[in-house]
């Protein structure tokens, strides 16, 4: 691969992969009557619900004059510009021009528009590619769908490139040193060799001599439509009943510098277990949560953005290695794709 070949793999692999899914945001912070702006992948989007309740996304612009719809309204099915109150439909389309019934404008799509699905108190949006630009399967962890498992969701944005945060995700052993002085990560043994198991999504990063004791494996999902984070972590009787705390992750790149975090925190519980343990943790454990994830932000959020260049990685990074190979597979056959399909213009 020749120097520029590279760069166009960094620069991607910076900017974010296109033809996935991202998280963009909660549930909750889109309301019935009010559009709500989200950047992701560094492009300004807009977020909206029509009469019934459903999702619309956009490119958060104006076609008229450039103005952001996300300061506009939410007009019945469809949302308004509040400069001059065009008028989009979800699909992108000017369907009214207020100010001159019968504008030439109208009828014309004329902004971006993104697919959209909510799941689990969560809002994800496919960024198209020139390799997918309709989009694929998003196959949802099966914890999402399980009834056994009751679930909350945390959400944040870290001033780091999302890149740290997946290479966070592939490095168990972090967490015994990082998150020592922790509710339940002071155990266990400081030293150990990882294991890898490949998997068809992904692959399984583990520490050798010691199980459920602390953070002490992860399932790593990449299966070409979404990248995320499978852990669980040892919880004591005094955290209430429901066995290992496990954790879902998601990470979306805001722009080169910037990235939100998603976390989905689970229990395994139902019936008056599951409102006790729900209880227990917004009234005791959600504080010891967010203090572990400050100690990840923190120490991500300080490293130098090149720090690539001068790493000098060991037997314990073979999941962050292999996290990074799998990512830049992924660019590389996008973006062959996209030079095969500007050829087949060009003839």
């Amino acid at each position: 691969m020749n120097s520029a070949d590279k760069d166009a793999v960094e620069e991607r692999l910076t900017t974010g992969i296109l033809g996935q899914w991202y998280a963009v945001g909660k549930s909750v912070q889109v309301k019935r009557d009010k559009p709500h702006a989200v950047k992701a992948l560094g492009r300004n989007l807009v977020l909206w619900r029509d009469t019934s309740g459903k999702l619309h996304c956009l490119e958060d612009y104006c076609p008229h004059r450039g103005a952001r719809l996300s300061r506009g309204e939410v007009n019945a099915d469809n949302i308004s510009c509040r400069y001059h109150g065009v008028t989009l439909d979800g699909s992108g389309t000017i369907v009214r021009v207020p100010a001159m019934p019968g504008c030439a404008l109208e009828g014309r799509r004329a902004v971006d528009s993104y697919a959209v699905i909510e799941a689990n108190d969560g809002i994800f949006v496919y960024f198209p590619g020139k390799e997918r630009p309709q989009p694929c399967e998003l196959k949802l962890p099966a914890e999402f769908s399980d009834p056994a498992w009751s679930s909350i969701l945390c959400m944040g944005r870290w001033e780091c490139s999302y890149r740290f945060v997946y290479d966070n995700f592939a490095d168990p052993m972090h967490a015994c040193y990082l998150h020592a002085n922790s509710f339940t990560l002071a155990f266990g043994a400081k030293q150990d060799v990882m294991k890898i198991e490949p998997r068809d999504d992904g692959f399984y990063i583990a520490r050798v001599e010691q199980k459920d004791v602390n953070l002490d494996w992860t399932d790593v999902v990449l299966d070409g439509a979404q990248v995320y984070c499978r852990l669980d972590i040892p919880y004591p009787d005094a955290a209430g009943p429901g066995g290992p705390f496990r954790i879902i992750g998601y990470t979306t790149p805001v722009d080169e510098g910037s990235c939100l975090v998603f976390f989905w925190r689970f229990r395994q519980v139902s019936g008056i277990a599951r409102e006790s343990w729900r209880f227990l943790y917004r009234a005791t454990l959600e504080e010891r949560h967010w203090h572990v994830l400050e100690q990840d932000r923190e120490m991500l959020t300080n490293i130098p953005d090149d720090a690539h260049k001068r790493e000098m990685l060991y037997q314990h990074d073979v999941g962050v290695a292999r996290m990074r190979r799998m990512l830049s597979q992924q660019v590389k056959r996008q973006l062959e794709a996209e030079d095969m399909a500007s050829v087949r213009t060009a003839v």
